[in-house]
């Protein structure tokens, strides 16, 4: 019974430090009111792998796993737009990578942009980017068995992610998750964004069904 309540413990505790990594602005819907179409960026990826990789080499795979996000994330909003779930469209992110290679921004200087300056450039009201932090390849996939004793050893933690929505006109952050990546999260890129992005949906301020609740 001890055990139990332990345990039980472990995951009320986590849940909440959990819930506590979202951030949403208190003017969303004041800056936000008139977005219609939002972009999505690659992430600037920091690697800190175990295996030793030239430098160049290293370059290559963190531009391969923010790429990866941003594709995962297009996967996950054009999913759930079907379902007419979101009020605002979503920018092809061909297309977003398209102009930003026409004008001369590529993954290596993304941010040194701002993101009024991006929005001005790729045309949106808004811009999604965000940051990844992995001692993996996350989307070369990772290792799916798991032990409840990985929570304490940490053998189960492969980096942290951090998704944040960004107005174009006031330049201002509306809303931030941040979550850490475990064997828990999921087995690749894809996976995991699936499944942080449903954790965060109810709190999504873009999401139609959460401004319902909010109104009644």
């Amino acid at each position: 019974m001890k055990k139990i309540s332990f345990l039980f413990s472990v995951f009320a505790v986590t849940t909440a430090f959990a819930q506590k990594n979202i951030y949403e602005n208190r003017r969303f819907d004041e800056l936000a009111q008139n977005h219609e179409v939002l972009a999505i960026v690659p992430f600037i990826t920091n690697l800190d792998l175990e295996q030793r990789v030239n430098p160049n080499e290293l370059k290559e795979l963190a531009k391969k796993e923010g790429y990866a996000v941003q594709n995962a994330l297009e996967t996950y909003f054009s999913r759930r737009k079907k379902r007419k779930k979101f009020n605002v469209e979503f920018q092809n992110i061909e297309d977003t990578n398209a102009i930003l290679s026409q004008n001369s921004i590529s993954y290596d200087n993304l941010d040194i942009y701002t993101t009024k300056q991006l929005c001005e450039i790729l045309k949106v009201d808004g811009i999604i980017s965000g940051t990844l932090s992995l001692n993996i390849l996350l989307s070369e996939g990772v290792p799916t068995k798991f032990s409840f004793l990985d929570y304490f050893s940490g053998d189960a933690d492969y980096g942290r992610i951090g998704v944040k929505v960004s107005d174009g006109d006031s330049g201002k952050l509306l809303w931030k998750y941040e979550k850490g990546i475990t064997k828990k999260t999921g087995k690749n890129t894809v996976e995991l964004i699936d499944k942080m992005m449903k954790l965060a949906s109810r709190k999504f301020p873009y999401d139609k069904e959460k401004k319902r609740r909010n109104k009644d």
